[in-house]
Parts: structure tokens; sequence; C-alpha cells
């Protein structure tokens, strides 16, 4: 009971919608966060800030480190500097992105494609994981189209956002900060990573139209996934 009332109390945190917007500010950068970029990228004084930033970690939402900005030690070297990053394990399935409905959906579909047409389970799955992807990447660049390599990781970006999959964007590659199967990968990895490959490969395929390339490279705290920049 103590902890269902726990999460209740983080998910109602985030309804404040400044905390909310600090909140997905920090989890969007690669870096634990100072509480003066978290108000310069948010738009809010500083001491707005550090109220709603201090209420997050109360909440559980956030962690916070110290450390100096400015690399320096011994004497003179400033008070270390709070930072800020978001706290492990999940709030809910939306927080961070969880889509366990889809994988269900698409491990029934591979199952019933099995029984009813004789194909291996995972031909099926991986079938039909990229059939998503590509919907999700065809509804993404619907209008426009990818000329170049810049476009196509920019418009990949987009789709694999709305996907939940937290993306960021470095150099010529797309890196993968979430997994939405996060629970089912840890028990069934090999599964889970190659149906994410089906999916976010054809998803690349569909915005990119042939200039990005989706590869497996595990790294612990984000997706197997990668997605890079061709031409």
């Amino acid at each position: 009971m103590a902890d269902l009332a726990g999460r209740v109390s983080r998910i109602a945190a985030l309804a404040d919608p400044v905390r909310r917007a600090l909140y997905e500010f920090v989890v969007a950068q690669h870096e634990p966060v100072s509480r003066e970029a978290a108000a310069s990228g948010v738009g809010v004084p500083l001491h707005t800030a550090k109220f709603h930033l201090d209420r997050l970690v109360d909440d559980g939402l956030l962690v916070t480190h110290s450390r100096r900005l400015t690399g320096r030690t011994g004497p003179g070297a400033g008070r270390p500097a709070k930072l800020y990053e978001r706290a492990p394990g999940e709030v809910a399935v939306s927080l961070p992105a969880r889509h366990y409905d889809l994988a269900g959906h698409l491990l029934a579909g591979a199952i019933e494609a099995s029984v009813r047409e004789g194909v291996p389970v995972d031909d099926a799955l991986h079938a039909l994981a990229a059939a998503h992807g590509a919907a999700a990447g065809s509804a993404a660049t619907a209008g426009s189209a990818a000329t170049a390599g810049s476009e196509a990781l920019a418009q990949a970006y987009a789709a694999l956002e709305a996907e939940g999959y937290e993306p960021r964007l470095e150099g010529r590659q797309i890196v993968l900060a979430n997994c939405p199967f996060h629970v089912l990968a840890a028990d069934h990895t090999d599964l889970v990573c190659r149906m994410n490959l089906a999916l976010v490969g054809a998803l690349g395929a569909a915005t990119g139209g042939g200039r990005l390339e989706a590869r497996l490279d595990p790294q612990p705290g984000r997706c197997c996934v990668v997605v890079t920049a061709t031409s």
C-alpha cells in the first residue's frame, strides 16, 4: 500500500506544468543538469526551478549529484554544483515510456500467424514489428521527402520520439536512450532486441529513403539499436 501511495505521489507531482517541463528537460539531456541550465532550458526563474527540482527529488523522480563544473579542485575552486538526473526505475508505464501493450499485440499476432500459416514465430514477429515501424515512419513523413542524411535523421528522430525511444542525436547517429519494452528486454533480451531492430529498421527505411541504417549495438542504460546516416 505504501508503495502504491508513493507511485501516486510521484505521478501527481508531474501534474504541475512547470514541474513536468523541468522533469522532461532534465531527462532529455545526455548528462546531469544544473539548476541554472534547467531554469534556462525551460525559461523560468532560478528560484522557481530550484523549488520544483527539489520537489522532484523529494518525490523520487530525480536524483542529485554534486560536482564542480569548473573542473578545478582545492581552495578557490568554488562550491560543487548540485546536478539533477532521472531516478532509476519506473514511475508508471509512461515514465519513462513503456509500450508493453504494443509488445503484447505483436507477440500475439506472431503466434496467431505461426499457427495459421506454419511460419516460425520469430519470422512472424519480425514481419509484424517491421510493419508497425514502417507505418510509424510513413506517418511521420507524410507530405515530405528526405533529401539528405541530416533530413532523414531529423525525420527518424521525430518518429522514434513518438514511439517512446527517447532518441539522442550524436553526430550522424541516433542512439535510443529508452527501450519501450524494458522489462521484457531484461528477461527475453535476444527476442526483444531483434524485435526492436526490425521495428526501428523499418521505421528508418520509411523515413530515410535508404539513407539510414539500423543495427544492434547493445550498451548499458539504453536500447540495443542505433540508427546511422549512411549518406
